[in-house]
């Protein structure tokens, strides 16, 4: 009797030993989570933390992120402006690749993503994640007359598209499972739930929409008994114009609409993360929050500038720019378990890299023919050197002016700014045709080194050449561009232009 009782405590300790093994197993193998923000036109001096001195702009949710977090001080957006951007995070591929070589895109036309074109998204969604995207697209869909099932064309500039009309080709039919947002700024008043237009309302309740709608899917998610990962994409459309502060938040920062926007999208911030801690989510989810490019002329950026607030945080130039002051964009990593709190990271990355990061994450590789200009920067969350096959990375102007930064060097195909920025091309003719700047000892671009180091200006050169000619900046097989033609030097281009018209 005695051997009988002995045995059987052994086995129910055995059983015991095995279950606490498998819990534990399937605790620690439990995907993480992932929360992606991206504000719209947000400055790198716009963030309090990330420049204290300059910023004068109250942002306390986005500070504890850097306090709680990694932050990235030398991080680009894929472009100075909007589309661009959001597509080379979704794809790990520069824009410029595809027909659109300058601007953005204006809505009721075909998805500028291929239908067969991995994103991030449905990769995700591949790995067993729950994906939704909660704000702002700007990638182009087409509009659908609820009746007659025919595409819908713009009429004019603020044409809104129908209530009832539905969407052949949104962000549902590139990887999400959910989407509740709207398309761009011009039309912010047509609000989108998955592939349908389902009602009109005022601009200024979008971001506290975008809000409620964030908080309102972490929730859910908590209460889920799958078990399943997820992922949340929030391209927020603040502090991009239309500039509209709700009424609590009007005069709170002293310094004017644009200010006071900056705050309640910062909210907006804490609200997100509120939810993940209330729902216990926090310790297993990779919260990254970023902007699209620098901030815009919209905010007024003399009249914050003789408050004391610099929005581009000294680095020259603002959105549309060449100059980083354009695509320099606040980029913090918060990760608990992974990333250590409170720390910084000076190296190289660029928006394009998101899919091969959440490749590594996940321990999948990136897709065939996708991820073309995606380096993973998962090693720096680690405090380690990215392993990168990418020489340099290449920035990009509103108007199609190409930069290049190799290390410390950055050579711009351009007189000007490339964008806004005064200079521009019409105004910089006697300026040398390029820019070299010494990012390490000269992080503001003041001293053009062009016709100093002209052997540096060609490395550079010869490289930006390589990466458009072979279809990617990373190693792997050949890729084409989706056009056979993309110029490089756009102010050589517009002058051969000009003189064409005039012998004509």
């Amino acid at each position: 009797m005695n051997t009988l009782k002995i045995n059987t405590a052994r086995l129910i300790l055995m059983f015991l030993g095995v279950f606490t093994w498998s819990s534990h197993a399937q605790n620690s193998s439990k995907k993480t989570n992932i929360v992606f923000i991206v504000c719209d036109d947000l400055g790198y001096g716009d963030v309090q933390s990330l420049a204290p001195e300059t910023s004068k702009i109250k942002t306390p949710h986005i500070d504890q992120l850097t306090k709680e977090g990694m932050t990235f001080t030398d991080a680009h957006s894929g472009s100075s402006v909007c589309t661009p951007t959001r597509y080379g995070i979704m794809t790990g591929r520069y824009s410029w690749r595809t027909k659109l070589q300058s601007g953005v895109v204006q809505g009721f036309a075909p998805n500028l993503i291929a239908e067969d074109r991995p994103t991030i998204a449905n990769f995700l969604r591949d790995q067993g994640y729950h994906t939704a995207i909660i704000g702002k697209w700007h990638l182009n869909f087409q509009y659908l007359d609820s009746v007659s099932n025919t595409p819908i064309a713009k009429k004019s500039k603020n044409h809104l598209p129908p209530v009832g009309s539905t969407i052949p080709d949104g962000p549902i039919h590139r990887g999400f499972d959910y989407y509740h947002g709207f398309h761009h700024a011009k039309d912010m008043k047509a609000v989108i739930v998955n592939d349908k237009v389902v009602l009109y309302d005022d601009e200024i309740n979008m971001l506290p929409r975008l809000t409620h709608e964030s908080v309102e899917y972490i929730n859910q998610q908590a209460k889920n008994k799958d078990g399943k990962p997820f992922f949340l994409y929030v391209p927020l459309g603040s502090p991009h114009t239309p500039i509209v502060p709700s009424k609590e938040w009007q005069g709170k920062s002293g310094l004017g609409d644009y200010a006071d926007f900056v705050m309640q999208t910062d909210a907006t911030v804490g609200a997100i993360t509120e939810a993940l801690k209330t729902n216990g989510l926090s310790e297993n989810t990779l919260v990254i929050f970023t902007s699209d490019n620098g901030t815009s002329k919209a905010a007024n950026i003399p009249d914050l500038e003789k408050k004391g607030h610099i929005v581009s945080a000294g680095y020259r130039g603002s959105k549309s720019d060449l100059w980083d002051g354009g695509h320099r964009i606040p980029f913090i990593v918060k990760w608990p378990n992974k990333v250590k709190p409170n720390t910084t990271s000076d190296q190289l990355i660029c928006l394009t890299d998101i899919f091969a990061t959440f490749s590594e994450i996940s321990d999948v590789a990136v897709p065939s023919k996708s991820g073309e200009d995606s380096v993973s920067f998962l090693p720096a969350l680690h405090g380690e050197d990215i392993n990168s096959t990418r020489a340099g990375v290449i920035h990009h102007s509103i108007s199609g002016h190409f930069a290049y930064r190799l290390g410390k060097w950055k050579l711009l195909l351009a007189k000007g700014s490339g964008g806004w920025s005064s200079p521009r091309e019409r105004e910089a003719s006697d300026m040398p045709i390029a820019q070299l700047y010494d990012m390490e000892n000269d992080p503001a671009e003041t001293e053009n080194l062009y016709e100093k180091r002209p052997e540096i200006a060609e490395q550079l050169l010869k490289q930006l050449e390589l990466d458009i000619k072979t279809g990617r900046s990373t190693k792997g097989e050949f890729a084409e561009n989706d056009v056979d033609k993309i110029i490089l030097w756009k102010t050589r281009a517009n002058k051969n232009k000009k003189k064409s018209k005039k012998k004509n």
